[in-house]
């Protein structure tokens, strides 16, 4: 059996635990704020021309957010992990600012940048940005000092060192960032877009709540864990791409 089959088979019983878990639960409940799965599918199904704009608005903004918090923290990152100078001037004022909630910094955008796309993208760039920075730059000073001067003996520049050695050393731990960071760029995408906007899936799921409209609020839920899914796997193809020599080295 193929890993991919396999990967699809564990999602399909996945899926059935989950839902027969939920369907279980609304009988216990037994209240229309949580409505079975099969209504909630079949509001998706229905409601789908609806809801699939909100999705792509939402996705759209994760990825620029993701992409945009990547692409400055993990060459930042790499050079704080192979630069003990770098490190000591950086690393103080990382370990102050890295454990601030970043969410409390949404009226603050909200104000200055607008209730549009530039806040949430913004604020899930700076949380990503955070996650990328420490993982990158662990990853990068963990890297075996052997391995630097074995490359520089044969004559490798820094640019070279980092190529070969450090980047695709550090490659593995940034993917898992980055899978991690995923189901937080989307928590706090939703929480941006429930309080501000007039789009997105976020906004949907609380304008489902606000007419309580049950059914159709579990419907975006279910569209957003379809986008947080998504995303987690584009991921992790991209890892496997990314990284085809760990499969190699097996």
């Amino acid at each position: 059996m193929s890993g991919a089959v396999r990967k699809a088979l564990g999602y399909v019983g996945a899926t059935v635990v989950l839902l027969a878990g939920w369907w279980l639960l609304a009988l216990l409940v037994n209240s229309p704020a949580l409505p079975g799965p099969m209504v909630a599918l079949a509001t998706l199904f229905a409601s789908w021309g609806g809801i699939w704009p909100h999705i792509l608005i939402s996705a759209a903004r994760v990825l620029a957010a993701m992409a945009i918090g990547t692409l400055l923290a993990v060459p930042l990152g790499l050079l704080l992990g192979r630069s003990p100078r770098a490190d000591a001037v950086a690393a103080p004022l990382i370990f102050l600012t890295y454990p601030i909630p970043k969410v409390v910094l949404l009226p603050v955008l909200f104000v200055l940048l607008g209730i549009e796309n530039t806040p949430k993208i913004a604020l899930i760039a700076l949380i990503v940005f955070f996650q990328i920075l420490v993982t990158a730059r662990d990853a990068a000073k963990a890297v075996p000092e052997g391995s630097i001067l074995s490359v520089r003996s044969l004559g490798a520049s820094r640019f070279d060192v980092y190529r070969h050695v450090v980047v695709p050393a550090s490659l593995p731990d940034i993917f898992t960032a980055l899978r991690i960071g995923t189901g937080t760029a989307i928590a706090v995408l939703f929480l941006a877009e429930t309080i501000a906007g007039h789009d997105g899936i976020g906004w949907y799921i609380g304008d489902a709540w606000g007419r309580i409209d049950y059914p159709s609020m579990f419907a975006g839920i279910l569209g957003m864990a379809l986008l947080g899914v998504v995303l987690y796997e584009a991921l992790d193809a991209l890892d496997a791409w990314a990284t085809r020599w760990r499969r190699a080295a097996q």
